[in-house]
């Protein structure tokens, strides 16, 4: 394993959803951040798309950086052969961890603790506490993309004047992990 020069925040589910396309998803992330040398700092977890991410990751010789509560850490939910893990003592603990050691987000699908993550990440660039580069990764099922409804609820927040313009701009939606590596090449100059 080398090294990351790199490191991209991964916010998904620790379930993979009832669509196969999720966990192709992200194991197709996982194994195309190790191939261009990117590291994986993620929730911790070995299940779920979080576990998938992470395994695709190690399994092509990437790093994969974990940060869970004790608290989870006791539900025995966390994986077991990362690079590096950390235990901290709460979930904002957790989030100041997984920001810190971050150069860029993205959120795959999941439930409501992807959206918390992702949206604090949010709330933080629009309070001017960061600039680092946030992404949605809008994955493709049945004919829609996962987060249609968010980007779309995001859209209506702006509308009605509960977001300026400009911070919607704080944020890339990508449809493809190919299109997620391709819009974050700044980072590997």
């Amino acid at each position: 394993m080398n090294k990351s020069s790199h490191y991209l925040c991964v916010f998904c589910g620790s379930s993979v959803g009832q669509h196969p396309r999720f966990r192709q998803v992200a194991e197709e992330l996982g194994s195309k951040l190790a191939k261009k040398n990117l590291g994986l700092v993620y929730g911790g977890a070995g299940i779920g798309l979080m576990g998938a991410v992470a395994d695709a990751v190690l399994e092509h010789g990437g790093e994969a950086i974990g940060v869970m509560p004790q608290a989870l850490v006791n539900l025995e939910v966390a994986h077991e052969n990362l690079s590096q893990f950390f235990i901290v003592k709460s979930m904002h603990e957790r989030k100041q961890k997984l920001y810190d050691l971050s150069h860029a987000f993205v959120a795959l699908p999941g439930g409501p603790g992807t959206m918390d993550e992702w949206f604090e990440i949010l709330t933080w660039a629009q309070l001017r506490h960061h600039n680092k580069p946030i992404y949605i990764l809008n994955v493709e099922i049945d004919g829609a993309g996962y987060f249609a409804p968010l980007i779309a609820q995001l859209e209506n927040i702006v509308k009605y004047g509960f977001m300026r313009a400009e911070h919607a701009k704080l944020f890339s939606v990508v449809t493809s992990v190919d299109q997620l590596l391709e819009a974050m090449i700044h980072l590997q100059k």
